[in-house]
């Protein structure tokens, strides 16, 4: 059985241990929405034994720390869903007043469309910010 995130990044990568890796989703409209997923496929929490959890955790809390610093959102959203990809992964989500969805979740009717990114994407801070957090990547 085929499955997108196990046979592609997701996105581009910014960060890998032995157990998941972060990739940055280029979403207009959402500077800085980053996925944190699991390497081996499994599709809920519950499947991982409990230092497998914190783990996890410990990543997506850090992502959530990073985009608060370098994008400066008004809110950030975490969300597992894994409903059409049933493969273990959060989206942390910077969410700011002029997002195409806010103040709704991104998955909902879209509200406006998506101001003109005049901000590259901070790829290389948060590949430095989240080394600094978490150790250098395994590549």
């Amino acid at each position: 059985m085929s499955c997108e995130l196990c046979d592609h990044d997701g996105g581009e990568l910014i960060w890998r241990d032995s157990r998941c890796r972060v990739v940055y989703v280029d979403e207009p409209g959402y500077r800085g929405f980053c996925r944190v997923i699991w390497g081996d496929h499994v599709k809920e929490m519950t499947d991982l034994p409990e230092d497998a959890r914190a783990n996890l955790m410990r990543v997506v809390f850090a992502v959530e720390a990073v985009l608060r610093e370098i994008v400066r959102p008004q809110k950030v959203n975490l969300a597992s869903l894994g409903n059409l990809t049933p493969h273990l992964h959060w989206h942390v989500i910077p969410r700011f007043s002029e997002d195409p969805h806010f103040p709704n979740p991104v998955w909902g009717a879209r509200l406006r469309a998506p101001v003109a990114a005049s901000m590259p994407p901070p790829i290389a801070e948060l590949r430095i910010a989240l080394a600094r957090r978490l150790g250098d990547p395994e590549r």
